[in-house]
Formats: structure tokens, C-alpha cells, sequence
């Protein structure tokens, strides 16, 4: 669990000495947009971006039952914050397990994946599509008309 806190916690301690320097040299206006401009970028890469994670066996019972994708993911992954991001409010109508949480999460990533943790992995009716365009992952999750 710790490991998805690494970058934002990093981010706000690199802003936070950089606004500090800012701060000392006079320029109090500037250290506060700097710091302004870290915290988002923590917020955005940690896991509190992101829909609520469940557990991989849930998400899979759920997929079944409504037909809804499913989005493997890992705080801190350039890619999950790019689609995170295309999808809007969207990102809503998909499961998402994080595999820095969920063992079996990370297990059927690299069961699919050569054994690597590629990330985003999104099953679509049992299929996995590896990274896929954020653009088509949009118009898995809307519902029909």
C-alpha cells in the first residue's frame, strides 16, 4: 500500500523545499503557485484520483454480472493517469483494481502480459487489451442507447 504514496509524498517534499527556497528569497507569490502546482500533481498521481479500487475476484464477479470493463492499474503509472483522465467521469462505469493492493490483480496482469505488471490492462468480456486507446476504452464503458 505504501509504494502507490511514493511519488505524490515525493512531489509534495520536492515543492515543498522548492516554495520554501522561493519563500526565503523573497518571492512569496511564486512559492505559493510552485506549491499549488505540486500538490495537484501529487493529488493526480495518487491513488485518490482514481475510481475506489476493488479486489480483482470482486471486480471479475462484477464484470460478469453487468457486463462493465475492468481496469487493471498502479498509482504513479503515466498511462492509467492518461486514461484515468480521457475517460472523465466515465471512468465511473468500469472496475478498477489496483495492483499494488490486489495480489490477484497483479497475478492476472502478468498471467496475460509475458509476466510482466503492464499496465492499464483492460478486460473486455474476458478479453484483455493492453494499453489500450483511451478513445475505444470510452466507448466500452458508455452505456447503449
Amino acid at each position: 500500500m505504501m509504494r502507490a504514496w511514493i511519488l505524490p509524498l515525493l512531489l509534495m517534499i520536492c515543492g515543498s523545499f522548492a516554495a520554501a527556497g522561493l519563500a526565503s528569497g523573497g518571492n512569496p507569490g511564486a512559492a505559493a503557485a510552485l506549491l499549488l502546482v505540486f500538490v495537484l500533481l501529487a493529488g493526480v498521481h495518487s491513488p485518490l484520483f482514481f475510481p475506489k479500487s476493488t479486489g480483482a475476484l470482486e471486480a471479475q464477479r462484477r464484470a460478469a454480472a453487468d457486463g462493465r470493463p475492468i481496469v487493471y492499474w498502479r498509482a504513479g503509472c503515466p498511462y492509467c493517469l492518461r486514461l484515468r483522465i480521457r475517460l472523465g467521469l466515465d471512468a465511473r462505469r468500469a472496475h478498477w483494481v489496483d495492483i499494488w493492493r490486489d495480489p490477484a490483480g497483479a497475478a492476472a496482469v502478468r498471467a496475460v502480459n509475458e509476466g510482466n505488471e503492464t499496465v492499464p490492462t483492460v478486460f473486455v468480456a474476458g478479453q484483455p487489451h493492453v494499453n489500450p486507446d483511451p478513445a475505444w476504452v470510452r466507448e466500452q464503458v458508455r452505456p447503449s442507447p
